[in-house]
């Protein structure tokens, strides 16, 4: 699923934050969303392809595990 998201400066080659279109793993694109929604800045995300916990790893250094149904 395509989400608009922020690219963080520590992301870009410019050194400064800008907006793109990106493909996120269908299974996590809403939590992935909410998260941009709520101004929480993320360094990337995936959905773990049925093979291992899904990750999405924040600004701050932080990693949210995303347990998905069957996993």
């Amino acid at each position: 699923m395509k989400i608009k998201l922020k690219i963080n400066k520590y992301l870009s080659h410019t050194g400064k934050e800008y907006w793109k279109d990106c493909e996120v793993d269908d299974e996590i694109a809403d939590i992935v969303k909410a998260l941009q929604d709520a101004g929480i800045d993320m360094l990337g995300s995936c959905s773990g392809h049925g093979k291992r916990l899904g990750e999405i790893p924040l600004v701050d250094g932080r990693i949210l595990y995303v347990k998905l149904k069957g996993d």
